[in-house]
């Protein structure tokens, strides 16, 4: 597999190892998001200015209204905070 090839399944391996403990199998509800959070991007938590910011983006994520983060909406949250990280300050 090419890297890029490889990167795509560990992202769905990840969704996949938290959605349906406690709710849906093909979804996410907010505390396994919150656990997929603290495990996966620790320091996007620890950046956050408190709980409220968290409980904010967790709402954020949740586009169609339904409680819970399908596999489309946990795309948008990691290329956001892709596109977030790349915007990195270019050298001249």
């Amino acid at each position: 597999m090419t890297q890029l090839e490889t990167s795509m399944a560990c992202l769905m391996k990840i969704f996949d190892t938290y959605a349906g403990k406690e709710g849906k199998p093909d979804t996410l509800t907010n505390a396994e998001v919150k656990t997929l959070l603290e495990k996966e991007l620790p320091g996007l938590l620890k950046g956050a200015k408190s709980q409220e910011d968290v409980n904010k983006l967790l709402k954020d994520l949740d586009f169609n209204g339904d409680g819970e983060v399908d596999f489309t909406e946990f795309m948008v949250l990691v290329t956001s905070i892709t596109c977030i990280c790349h915007a990195r300050p270019t050298k001249k």
